[in-house]
């Protein structure tokens, strides 16, 4: 006859697994279980699907814009940066890099992958087009009344199969956000930016707007091989890019002169026998530019240091969102973009030109298409001061009358000068940068002066 604690003692002997096993740790292996299974039998139906969601989305957009979306720029994230960090001239550029440094070779490749994921951009349609240009459109219109200056007319006859490169005056840090939206409808626009937006959350989604980011004077050979060959790969591919080649922000109003980094690379690593790259000149400018005393500050500063002040920034936007709402405010006046004659990179290396030549030529096509609103007329006209409204407005019609022989493009409202004298005098009274008896505030002459200086010198 069994005793009664016999199966108990068996149970207990054999540890009684199953009746005793703790509910966190069957959760945790059916946890594990489903990790291995679904990666085997669900994500690939999963990834099925939204790809050809994806793929339908992608069709239907390229039905619409001039300029298609490249396969390079919809390449998984991972794979392009291994296609980039394995590129001859940078596996090169590792070998030098490691002997000139004494580094391990192991040690100089995963610096050039590191480089290699901070640059490649993580594209995505949905967020660009679903929310990055509607939102693009609404702040633009939510601060400005937006408006385009001069478009060449040779901009519709550009190569379809040529890589479009828009090269711009650097305003203010919403000349993206303008620029998105008014070629929205063309193409897609990978953007080269600072060190500003490579900041979390930020970043995320400046990368999946399909912008790259770049170390400005970085002295660093390794680094600038990889971004060398990114540029120079997205080219090749036909990806349409935007670039600032002043380097960064005007601290004085003016169009500067070109940094040829970026432009460099494009020239060094075209061939003949590619398809060609056509820079598109594009003129920004705004009756208000938000960073104004910042940049100004900065111009007097040694090495333009920035003073970064993300509280007075956040109360002002709020301040002005409220005013926004209840009427009280249309915005910051005008900003308006110019697009000039497209230049061709075959045509110029063709008859000679070099990148320093090609430097100066895109830099003058831009500031022949930057337009001239109605508070950097106004600005430019009052000078030291006028004795009169009458006064200035003699100036202004003198000064446009020069404007228009020199073939400037001007963005005036179509009421005439004198309503161009009340939008361009009225915020320059408010914001005290001119006094009620038309003199300029001697502390505010530098301000003025940053207006005055974005309307052409004829």
């Amino acid at each position: 006859m069994r005793r009664p604690g016999a199966a108990r003692g068996r149970c207990a002997s054999r540890g009684c697994f199953a009746r005793r096993l703790p509910l966190w740790l069957l959760v945790l292996i059916l946890g594990f279980a489903a990790v291995r299974f679904a990666p085997h039998f669900l994500f690939p139906s999963v990834r099925w699907f939204f790809r050809r969601r994806a793929e339908k989305a992608l069709a239907s957009l390229n039905a619409r814009l001039d300029r298609k979306i490249e396969l390079f720029k919809l390449a998984q994230r991972s794979d392009m940066v291994a296609r980039l960090v394995h590129d001859r001239a940078v596996m090169e550029a590792v070998a030098a890099h490691a002997e000139a440094t004494g580094v391990p070779a192991q040690v100089a490749f995963e610096e050039a992958r590191r480089y290699a994921r901070e640059i490649v951009p993580g594209f995505s349609a949905t967020v660009y087009f679903g929310f990055g240009t509607r939102a693009a459109k609404w702040l633009s219109r939510l601060l400005f009344r937006v408006r385009v200056g001069a478009v060449d007319a040779a901009l519709s006859h550009i190569d379809p199969k040529a890589t479009v490169v828009f090269v711009m005056n650097h305003r203010s840090n919403l000349d993206y956000v303008l620029v998105t939206w008014l070629v929205a409808d063309r193409s897609t626009v990978s953007y080269a930016v600072g060190e500003w937006a490579r900041v979390w959350p930020l970043s995320a989604l400046v990368r999946s707007m399909g912008a790259y980011f770049i170390r400005r004077g970085s002295r660093n050979a390794l680094y600038r091989r990889v971004l060398a060959r990114y540029v120079q790969m997205a080219t090749e591919e036909g990806t349409t890019q935007a670039m600032f080649p002043e380097g960064g922000l005007s601290l004085d109003g003016r169009v500067g002169p070109a940094k040829l980094g970026l432009l460099s690379y494009i020239v060094e690593g075209w061939r003949e026998e590619e398809r060609d790259v056509v820079f598109v000149p594009v003129g920004l400018a705004y009756d208000r530019v938000l960073e104004d005393r910042v940049l100004v500050g900065a111009a007097k500063s040694e090495g333009r240091k920035f003073r970064n002040r993300p509280f007075w920034v956040a109360m002002h936007a709020l301040r002005f969102l409220w005013a926004r709402w209840r009427g009280r405010t249309k915005g910051f006046g005008t900003a308006a973009a110019g697009f000039g004659a497209p230049v061709s990179l075959r045509a110029h290396l063709a008859s000679g030109g070099a990148v320093e030549s090609l430097g100066e030529r895109l830099m003058a096509s831009i500031a022949a298409v930057v337009p001239v609103l109605p508070v950097p007329l106004v600005a430019a006209a009052l000078g030291a001061g006028a004795g009169s409204r009458d006064e200035l407005l003699a100036r202004m019609q003198a000064l446009v009358a020069r404007l228009q022989a020199a073939g400037a493009v001007l963005k005036l409202p179509t009421q005439g000068l004198e309503r161009a004298l009340e939008e361009g005098l009225a915020p320059l009274i408010a914001r005290g940068l001119v006094r009620a008896d038309l003199t300029a505030e001697p502390r505010e002459a530098a301000l003025l002066a940053f207006y005055a200086a974005s309307v052409p010198v004829v």
